[in-house]
């Protein structure tokens, strides 16, 4: 147990500071020699025991009345194990510019809030940890260790605005999977973190902001993916990774739920080993406007959105599209929307590997919805062609056929400018020829145009082909392609009227 004639100098003035909730600054007033990462060489005139500390903390030296005990600590070296471990601590704690020697633990601990701002540690335990109030760690450093917040419970704001995380062996920096956030985690200013920020699960009522931040996960020593950001399956309000947000690693985020907006605008996803995977996501709002487009590419398969924003960058990508919905698509560049767009998404849907018709679907249904009907008829269009490519070698060939004559029905006009040629074709060739009647002294009197005409409209007649026949040569077997003709243009005539239809 600890006895006051024990402590040494520094120690007594943090205890007799305590009960009154006094700071004690043990700062020389020269700023490089006051920064807490080269706190090591601070001698004993700046140095405590964590102990005294951890004593304090749980209860010791409070019981000066009318006063609100608090620890308030600056510029000192802490020597020893921080353990609050469990511990239950009703006062706030402030510690700044600080040099932690060992790694702090609040693991299982119910405190207020914490502030250990501009410090050094080696590492930072609050798993299982309730905090009422918020957790400050702005410009702190984390060496070579982990801040673990797993299943903790934070009622305030996690403020890591300017600090830097940094794990060995390309660990976790951040691992926090299952935290409940009341408030939000700002990741501003610089914030840097050399290692995966692990949120698998995290409930973040506040919203996660991260614009400008770098995270930097190059994997493990087997050489294995990093992954910069793994939030599968989180819940968060706003989800911010924008303004040169840099990612050297994946960013995934498979399942998660975001009921405000997810926003990747202006990040910068270019590095080695980034990507994107928003597979099965929910999101109010998702904007891929970033600054350059990772190299990983970009899974949205089975994600649900009501709005997607994106550009030329994130349209370059490689992206995996299959079962991506969305109520409203909106292009950064305006002319992707409508007219030539239509040619720049359909090659957006292209990079995704394989054939998958959902994608054209979805694409030509919300340009139905905006009323562009033609540009949704040329999706469908470019649905068929790209599914050409999957069929066997007739199917194939017969699929270029009916392409070129009707447009796979999407172009019905096309089939009356082949009627136009073929007749014309039929009228010249049947007019120099000499048919043969029927039956004697019956039937009208031979037309070359009506000829060809009832030999192309398979429905009704002009009673031309019963009364005429070819009995061998050319003449014959141009009826005979006059007539199939006839029927394909007519099947592709009603499938195209059929589709505009039935637009639904």
């Amino acid at each position: 147990m600890l006895q006051y004639d024990d402590l040494t100098p520094p120690e007594r003035a943090l205890w007799n500071a305590f009960p009154e909730g006094r700071l004690v600054d043990l700062r020389s007033g020269v700023p490089d020699e006051d920064d807490a990462c080269q706190g090591q060489t601070w001698g004993p005139e700046r140095t405590l025991r964590a102990e005294v500390l951890a004593a304090l903390l749980l209860g010791a030296n409070t019981t000066q009345q009318g006063t609100i005990a608090a620890l308030c600590l600056t510029g000192a070296r802490i020597v020893g194990r921080l353990d609050l471990a469990g511990g239950d601590i009703v006062n706030t704690v402030r510690l700044t510019s600080c040099r932690l020697e060992e790694t702090v633990s609040l693991r299982g601990s119910t405190t207020r809030s914490i502030r250990m701002a501009y410090c050094w540690m080696p590492g930072f335990d609050a798993s299982l940890a309730r905090i009422a109030g918020r957790l400050d760690l702005n410009r702190t450093t984390v060496q070579d260790g982990r801040l673990a917040l797993i299943n903790a419970h934070i009622s305030g704001e996690l403020a890591l605005n300017g600090a830097t995380l940094s794990a060995r062996d390309g660990g976790w920096a951040l691992f926090a999977g299952g935290l409940v956030m009341e408030g939000a985690i700002f990741c501003r200013d610089g914030f840097t973190a050399k290692g995966g920020l692990r949120l698998i699960g995290a409930q973040l009522a506040g919203g996660l902001f991260m614009d400008g931040a770098r995270l930097e996960n190059l994997g493990g020593p087997d050489g294995s993916d990093g992954e910069a950001i793994l939030a599968d399956n989180a819940t968060v309000t706003t989800m911010d990774l924008t303004d040169g947000f840099t990612a050297v690693g994946a960013v995934s985020l498979r399942g998660a739920q975001v009921t405000n907006r997810l926003s990747l605008a202006g990040a910068a996803l270019d590095e080695p080993g980034a990507s994107l995977d928003c597979s099965r996501i929910q999101a109010a709002e998702l904007d891929l406007t970033p600054r350059s487009a990772p190299p990983g590419g970009i899974d949205l398969r089975s994600a649900r959105v009501e709005v997607l924003r994106d550009n030329e960058v994130s349209r370059s990508a490689a992206v995996r599209l299959e079962g991506l919905t969305y109520t409203s698509l909106h292009a950064e560049d305006a002319t992707s929307q409508v007219g030539a767009g239509v040619a720049r998404r359909v090659a957006w849907i292209r990079r995704s590997p394989g054939y998958s018709p959902q994608p054209y679907e979805q694409l030509a249904g919300w340009y139905r919805l905006i009323g562009h009907d033609d540009d949704a008829r040329l999706v469908l269009l470019e649905k068929q062609r790209h599914r050409r490519g999957t069929l066997r070698p007739v199917a194939r060939i017969w699929g270029h056929v009916f392409d070129a004559t009707v447009g796979y029905g999407y172009r019905p006009w096309r089939a009356g400018g082949w009627l136009i040629v073929l007749s014309l074709l039929g009228t010249a060739v049947f007019r120099s020829q000499s048919p043969t009647r029927s039956k004697a002294d019956e039937g009208p009197p031979f037309n070359a145009l009506v000829y060809t005409l009832d030999l192309l409209i398979p429905i009704g007649g002009f009673g031309q082909r019963a009364a005429w026949h070819w009995t061998a040569g050319a003449t014959m077997w141009l009826s005979y392609v006059l007539i199939a003709a006839g029927w394909l243009l007519t099947t592709a005539v009603v499938a195209g009227v059929t589709r505009s239809l039935n637009r639904n």
